[in-house]
């Protein structure tokens, strides 16, 4: 993946860092034609559908396609330690096993628990060969993208309850098949499973583009579908100047009737058909944005009456963890209030970087983060290192708050920082039960959490 716009945590750069997949953000000279579909860097022109190698760790982009072979390293992290020597020189050898030991090491004196953040059944698996203990955060948004997102449309645009149900309907076999699939993946391991969090207009048309084609339409004498005027009234009505600020996550829940509960449904047959199997499914239900307790408890209540409703009539005894993720100031500065309703908190660092320094991480990298990290404002990217002094404040607030709002509850991260080292030595000291990362940043994670808990012994952090 290659973008003229953005830098290494914009969402771009984490996507394909979750999928394992090389991008190079921020490449200022590429010239993009969206409606043409072509990219020109100097005088070479490159269409839709030619192949680009990218070196991540050069920066380096290549027209063609250039043959690529995993590191020993790598191959011993996928396969294991005899696939990962097999074939290799001496040295190549010892490097290998060295690695074996540091992370065998690690694993067994780390306190810190590493989980993974993974949206499909490969994904999931994969994570696991890589040493995950389970899954921290699952982006259901993920599940509703392609095909599927006609059938959100459909919600939106539903005239009346019957049709929103019948589009609700539709979804919930694929979404339940979906957590099929990773409650399989992760048997006998925790799922974070977080509900819908993105705004609502996401899964709609681009308000612009929308209207300029009605308005071409109409100017040309060409007929307008009643669907078209139906979507532009709908795309209208749900716009919002800052979309990341407002219908979105637990409001999106609380407002829009019925899908927060499909999710919910859609988790608890999945678990009753694993227990079926003679599985043993372990969900947890993560409710993102909450910034009161009363969110929570609106939510909370609804998902237990279908959890128990679910579970009667499969003829099991279904219960699941009911938590939130802490990615509001305010939720964090009342961390022991509502950790009252709350078996986990999950804190969402992504989010509450961006809500603790009220920018946009999509934005800011590409327009002053450079002036700011000449200025010596930044040294690091806060969304790439935790900013310890003031989200770091909030993480330890929201910790000793939930602690003593429920002795029971259970601690985890789930944004970015929970693949950087230094974040992670932070967690660790800062009293969490786990961190949560994309998959292959899992070996690193597992690492770290070993040297946090080394160091901590010797006193040297």
């Amino acid at each position: 993946m290659c973008t003229a716009r953005g830098g290494k945590t914009s969402h771009a750069a984490v996507v394909a860092r979750g999928m394992g997949r090389t991008c190079v953000c921020g490449a200022e000279e590429l010239a993009i034609d969206a409606k043409a579909k072509t990219v020109t860097v100097g005088e070479h022109t490159i269409n839709e559908g030619d192949m680009l190698s990218i070196d991540g760790a050069t920066g380096e982009v290549f027209l063609g396609e250039l043959s690529v072979v995993s590191s020993p390293v790598m191959t011993y992290l996928d396969d294991g330690l005899e696939a990962g020597i097999k074939g290799q020189d001496d040295e190549t050898v010892l490097l290998v096993k060295a690695v074996d030991r540091l992370l065998e090491h690690a694993d067994d004196v780390r306190r810190l628990g590493v989980r993974t953040n993974a949206d499909t059944a490969e994904d999931s698996k994969h994570a696991r060969e890589l040493g995950a203990e389970g899954i921290g955060l699952c982006r259901t948004e993920h599940m509703f993208l392609g095909d599927r997102r006609e059938l959100i449309e459909r919600v939106i645009l539903a005239a009346d309850d019957d049709e929103k149900q019948a589009a609700l309907d539709a979804l919930l076999p694929l979404q339940r098949d979906d957590f099929v699939e990773m409650l399989e993946a992760m048997d006998g391991l925790p799922v974070t499973v977080r509900l819908l969090d993105p705004p609502l207009h996401e899964f709609l048309p681009d308000l612009n583009e929308l209207s300029v084609k009605i308005a071409v339409a109409e100017a040309t004498g060409e007929e307008v579908s009643e669907h078209d005027r139906t979507l532009l009234a709908a795309v209208q009505r749900q716009h919002e100047s800052n979309p990341m600020l407002g219908l979105r996550g637990v409001r999106l829940g609380l407002t829009v009737k019925g899908l927060f509960a499909l999710q919910v449904r859609a988790l608890a047959e999945a678990m009753a058909i694993r227990k079926a199997a003679g599985g043993d499914p372990r969900p947890e239900v993560m409710v993102p944005l909450v910034g009161s307790i009363n969110e929570l408890d609106l939510i909370r209540d609804e998902a237990q009456q279908i959890i128990a409703e679910v579970g009667q009539d499969k003829g099991f005894d279904l219960s699941m963890p009911i938590g939130t993720m802490i990615e509001l100031p305010r939720a964090a500065l009342t961390s022991e209030r509502i950790a009252g309703s709350a078996d986990f908190f999950s804190f969402g660092t992504n989010d509450l970087t961006q809500t603790t320094w009220g920018f946009s991480r999509d934005d800011v990298e590409s327009s002053f983060f450079t002036h700011y990290m000449d200025k010596g404002v930044f040294t690091v990217s806060p969304f790439e290192t935790l900013d310890q002094t003031g989200v770091g404040a909030l993480v330890k607030l929201g910790v000793e708050g939930g602690r003593r709002g429920n002795p029971k509850i259970h601690l985890g991260i789930c944004g970015e920082h929970g693949g950087d080292p230094a974040s992670i030595h932070f967690f660790h000291h800062a009293g969490l039960d786990y961190v949560s990362c994309s998959p292959f940043r899992i070996p690193v994670a597992r690492l770290e959490a070993g040297r946090a808990a080394v160091e901590s012994e010797d006193g040297t952090a």
